[in-house]
């Protein structure tokens, strides 16, 4: 079983993620990074995540805008999620906040700070879970 999965909305989220992505491997945490869009194609990230939960320990998504991805994430796993709220659009990321902040009852899902640094903690908690589990 592997520590974190790790999933962006699109491919241009990368460079926000990047600093946790290098935080993840100087902790020697075992991870995988995928991209899925809640929006774009999410018959897809169903499937993945049915046959995948199984083999993580803390799932990370981080997404902008709308930032559906934690939610439709949480909804779907029983594993922790957090949720990194991406910096974009004209609302820089406020818009992204306030969408996985807001998540109904039953989607929990542990909501950072904006972009990089929400990205990192988003990183340093997935470590902190996973070292109770083990």
């Amino acid at each position: 079983m592997k520590d974190i999965l790790f999933i962006i909305g699109s491919p241009s989220d990368k460079e926000a993620i990047e600093p946790a992505i290098e935080l993840i491997k100087e902790k020697s945490l075992s991870h995988e990074l995928h991209v899925f869009s809640a929006h774009r194609n999410l018959p897809e990230l169903l499937a993945f995540l049915k046959d995948e939960e199984a083999n993580f320990k803390v799932i990370i998504a981080a997404a902008g805008l709308a930032a559906a991805l934690p939610g439709v994430v949480a909804s779907s796993v029983s594993a922790p999620v957090i949720g990194v709220p991406l910096i974009s659009g004209p609302l820089s990321g406020i818009d992204a906040l306030l969408s996985i902040l807001q998540l109904p009852k039953g989607i929990p899902v542990a909501t950072m700070g904006l972009g990089k640094q929400g990205a990192i903690n988003a990183v340093l908690l997935a470590e902190r879970i996973i070292k109770r589990i083990r």
